[in-house]
């Protein structure tokens, strides 16, 4: 096998010819990446091909990966396609591992020139109140619609004494009248006429539904302005709600909490605090205070270890056997394409009873069948560059047999998977996911794809529930596919995209469905990925970034970002959430036990919602004593985990009598 990326067409756009070379004195291998440069237009995206030589130009076996050294600027998948989104001169580098060892990289310079400016638009509305104030909302745009955040427009009013703008890009509103907003910047202009009205607002009714919390509990505010005869007001005129906190000590952080604009309060350290409505000069006031949500008393106690020191660890799947035993099944990463399967009906003697050795590198992606029959393998890889998926019948997982492979158009690589209701969901080369039907196991066939056509679209992961696929696409976010629920008429042959998200860090890596059954809200919890101080492969630790984003789906067409759970200084993987508990793979920060009960807001890190945690060290791991947690699966009463550098383990949640209280 050589390099296991390959070039697609490149689009236009204005490139070097010269190739990036980049040399490892010690074993004369070299990255070459072309295009050296790249000049790529805001939006657009271009394809790298790279391989590795050695000094007379002979193919090396090893694989490369792709990352950016500005993820705001320029994104790019790990095949290597390049996506402008900000303008300025970033840097994309190759990186390649060779011999299971990282080995040289080459840097490839993403120019992307500023957009050319097309018009100004304001955001604001046409009438606004006396005594209230708001966003000036004014921007500058190219002609995709695309704003230039470098291009500040000058804004004048003709009329100062009715409305005045500040020096943040603030509209205070001062006494009615009608005004005329001119911006103007380059050879662009564009006018607003406003109307500042009389404020109907003579009090303000502020109601808390209680008064005393706990960190993290979500305070629900009603909040009604009235008119000088007492009534209430049905105008749209702006109540601004703040929060001012006091802690309950002065020895360490200052009390924090947040408000939202829609009524909702939450308190992330204990404190008295005090909510602050405004509307003009009319105020009200309410106090909350705010009490240490728990000391859990529990802890996570290490019960079993599977261990994995030669390759590293990639995801696992927990089930119970058509026999009533108890197994797993393991992935490897950048080794020989090995699955390992595990008896843990005793989760305290954790037994490698086989192993399937496949024509891959990694052995990304490893799920079982529902009734625990069948075992799916994701192929990255190969030496035939056929990738694709294998089937495995594990009726009898000390002999797993394979029934039969699938890799047609899957030749890119298969990074993850899932099977639901006799269909398996699989990512191709991180561009779409195929749907393939496998009710007759020896014969797989594709019925259907998902695919996303906008500029530099990837994809990471699927998760299938209640016939919906939850992808996660980095910069493009969540996507809500119908397949069978019936929601948006689609079905497995015929994929149907319903709903969306993104979030601007573009890390979109993972989702997991779920609904509270305390509030019946409906959330898709997506996980961050980002390695931005690289991958470290042998030797020496690795240390990613990110966070879990509570996204509310309750409303479909709605869609809102709550709150967010981010441990400091470490990066999420995967997670699973069972009843009221979410459970984060939290890579080098270990396994992650969270409360997520009831309403959610805020930083739940910060509210002190964690349970529990547990760091997965072992002295001979593969990068010794460097946690890197893959995946969770809580099962029958245990929590296991797969670490990258150490293999499988086994957890359980117990009481902690030695913590002081």
């Amino acid at each position: 096998m050589t390099c296991r990326f390959l070039a697609l067409a490149l689009l236009p756009l204005a490139v070097s010819s010269p190739a990036v070379l980049a040399q490892d004195p010690a074993t004369e291998v070299q990255v070459r990446v072309t295009p050296a440069e790249v000049t790529l237009p805001m939006g657009e995206s271009v394809q790298l091909k790279a391989e590795l030589v050695d000094v007379g130009g002979r193919p090396v076996e090893g694989e490369i990966f792709f990352l950016s050294r500005a993820r705001r600027g320029v994104r790019v998948t790990r095949e290597g396609e390049v996506t402008a989104r900000q303008a300025g001169v970033h840097e994309v580098v190759a990186r390649s591992i060779v011999g299971g060892r990282q080995g040289p990289e080459a840097v490839v310079k993403v120019t992307v020139p500023e957009p050319v400016p097309a018009a100004i638009r304001f955001g604001l509305p046409t009438r606004v109140f006396a005594g209230t104030s708001l966003e000036l909302g004014v921007q500058v745009v190219d002609a995709r619609g695309n704003p230039r955040e470098d291009l500040v427009p000058d804004v004048q009013v003709d009329d100062p004494s009715v409305l005045e703008i500040d020096g943040f890009g603030q509209v205070h509103a001062l006494k009615p009248g009608r005004v005329t907003l001119s911006a103007r910047i380059l050879d662009l202009a564009q006018d607003q006429l406003l109307s500042v009205e009389p404020n109907p607002v003579a009090a303000i009714e502020l109601k808390a539904d209680r008064d005393r919390v706990r960190t993290g509990d979500v305070v629900h505010l009603s909040v009604l302005g009235r008119d000088a005869k007492g009534r209430g007001i049905a105008e749209d005129v702006p109540i601004t709600l703040s929060v001012l906190a006091r802690p309950d000590d002065t020895l360490g952080n200052g009390a924090t909490g947040q408000v939202r604009q829609d009524g909702r309060f939450v308190a992330e350290l204990p404190g008295l605090y005090t909510i602050v409505a405004t509307c003009g000069s009319v105020v009200a006031r309410t106090t909350i205070h705010a009490r240490k949500r728990f000391d859990t008393g529990m802890r996570l106690e290490r019960v079993g270890h599977g261990q994995v020191f030669d390759t590293h660890t990639s995801d696992l799947w927990v089930w119970e056997g058509i026999d009533g035993r108890d197994y797993a099944v393991t992935g490897t990463w950048g080794a020989d394409g090995d699955a390992h399967f595990w008896d843990v009906t005793d989760p305290s003697q954790i037994e490698r009873i086989s192993t399937v050795r496949i024509d891959a590198r990694t052995v990304n992606d490893v799920k079982v069948s529902e009734d625990g029959r069948l075992c799916i393998l994701s192929r990255e890889g190969a030496s035939s560059r056929r990738n694709g998926i294998i089937i495995l019948d594990v009726a009898n997982p000390r002999d797993p047999k394979q029934i039969a492979s699938f890799d047609e158009e899957l030749t890119g690589g298969v990074h993850n998977l899932y099977i639901d209701k006799g269909f398996v969901y699989a990512l191709s080369a991180g561009r779409r996911y195929d749907v393939i039907d496998i009710r007759d196991p020896g014969a797989p066939t594709r019925v259907g794809a998902f695919q996303l056509f906008e500029p530099g679209a990837s994809i990471h992961d699927v998760w299938v529930s209640d016939g919906i696929a939850f992808s996660s696409n980095w910069r493009l976010g969540l996507r809500l596919v119908d397949v069978g629920n019936g929601v948006a008429g689609g079905s497995p042959e015929n994929p149907v995209e319903f709903a969306n998200y993104a979030y601007p860090s573009g890390w979109n890596h993972a989702a997991f469905p779920w609904r509270s059954p305390s509030t019946n809200k409906f959330y898709v919890v997506a996980g961050d990925e980002a390695f931005p101080y690289g991958l470290s492969v042998k030797d020496n630790p690795t240390y990613p970034r990110g966070w879990i984003h509570f996204v509310d789906f309750t409303d479909f067409d709605e869609p809102d970002e709550v709150a967010r759970y981010e441990v400091p200084e470490a990066g999420t993987h995967n997670l699973w959430i069972e009843d009221e508990v979410m459970y984060v793979a939290y890579y080098n920060a270990g396994l992650r036990v969270v409360d997520i009960s009831g309403d959610l807001m805020g930083d739940l890190y910060r509210q002190g919602r964690e349970i529990a945690w547990f760091l997965p060290t072992h002295p001979e791991g593969h990068v010794p004593n460097a946690p890197m947690t893959w995946g969770p699966q809580p099962y029958k009463g245990h929590i296991f985990i797969s670490d990258w550098n150490s293999g499988l383990w086994a957890l359980k949640l117990v009481e902690d009598r030695g913590r002081r209280r």
